[in-house]
């Protein structure tokens, strides 16, 4: 977002006097001050409108306060609100997500048309995917994968998934729940594995719910290793060959990574990451260390996704992984089906 702040000083002189032939100086000070408390469809702006008037008489129909286009330069043909005293103050709402707003503050009355300086700022986007519609995705030949990581709280047919913040809680589950990392709303949601099976009840003669939006399923280890051997046959590796394991960073979302100096790795030049459009953020998971159970780590050094296939009469379940300092697209199976991770889907 632009900030800029500067004084806009008109001095008007007008054809008139006070008793004493003194002629009329009318002084508006008009500030637009940076915008704040921005959202996808609402944010505050801010203003000071102060008039020094001499030897004048009071104008009629005045009107100050704000107004604001998509367009530069914007004045009272476009949107205005109205906001009266000095320290101007107002909260817009209805505004499109992701668009910038050209804003100034403005006087007008029957001696003219004032305005301040412009501000712009831009609306954030859309929360996407939490939902099911739309969905970013792309296409790896035979393969429609997501490109950001789930964030719904409700299975496909609207049947809440718990939050359960409480680590011991956490891990006792064998029934599907979320939480947010750190237990921090600002923060990805993590996912345990019962969740992206639709695991809901613990009683084994209830169907399943589906994780998934319609359309879409969460991929096996099989389809995991497809996109994996797709990225390597075409190039993906970081090093350009097509043999080998080496995806990691063409993988890897270009901001987030703690700094590496291992080629390859995400945290090397994250500039660089993300050439295969995957966008795999380090969000990190929720396990268990020592004496703390539920225990949240690896923001910003590793990013962890479920497969939906099982490890027969274990407890455990396939996963893939990107870590900051490795070059390799990470696939296992030692991790409890308890654990924090997040999703991503496949078209069906």
């Amino acid at each position: 977002m632009k900030k800029l702040l500067y004084l806009f000083l008109t001095v008007l002189i007008v054809g008139c006097s006070d008793d004493d032939g003194n002629p009329c100086l009318y002084n508006p000070t008009l500030t637009t001050s940076a915008v704040t408390n921005i959202t996808e469809t609402s944010a505050t702006l801010n203003g000071v409108i102060s008039i020094v008037s001499q030897n004048c008489d009071d104008p009629n129909n005045t009107e100050q306060g704000f107004v604001y286009a998509t367009t530069i330069q914007p004045t009272i043909a476009n949107t205005k609100v109205n906001v009266n005293g000095t320290e101007v103050t107002t909260t817009l709402e209805n505004l499109e997500p992701n668009t910038t707003y050209y804003v100034r503050t403005f006087l007008t009355n029957a001696l003219g048309e004032f305005y301040g300086n412009e501000v712009s700022f831009m609306t954030t986007e859309e929360p996407v995917n939490c939902d099911g519609n739309p969905i970013p995705s792309i296409v790896y030949e035979t393969q429609e994968w997501t490109v950001e990581n789930a964030c719904h709280i409700t299975y496909r047919d609207g049947t809440p998934i718990p939050e359960v913040t409480d680590g011991t809680a956490w891990q006792n589950l064998t029934t599907g729940a979320w939480s947010y990392y750190d237990n921090d709303s600002t923060k990805p949601r993590l996912y345990n594995w019962y969740a992206v099976m639709g695991i809901h009840d613990n009683n084994p003669n209830t169907p399943n719910k589906e994780f998934a939006p319609e359309g879409w399923h969460v991929p096996s280890n099989a389809e995991w290793t497809t996109l994996k051997e797709h990225l390597i046959a075409n190039g993906f590796n970081y090093d350009g060959t097509t043999t080998g394991n080496k995806i990691a960073k063409s993988m890897a979302s270009t901001t987030g990574w703690n700094s590496s100096t291992e080629p390859g790795a995400p945290g090397n030049d994250q500039s660089l990451n993300n050439d295969s459009g995957f966008n795999a953020p380090p969000e990190g998971f929720r396990s268990q260390r020592d004496n703390f159970p539920g225990f949240f780590g690896g923001e910003g050094l590793i990013t962890y996704f479920w497969s939906s296939t099982p490890i027969l009469n274990t407890s455990t379940a396939w996963f893939y992984a990107l870590e900051y300092t490795t070059s390799i697209l990470i696939s296992t199976n030692d991790n409890n089906k308890w654990v924090g991770f997040s999703v991503r889907f496949v078209r069906d």
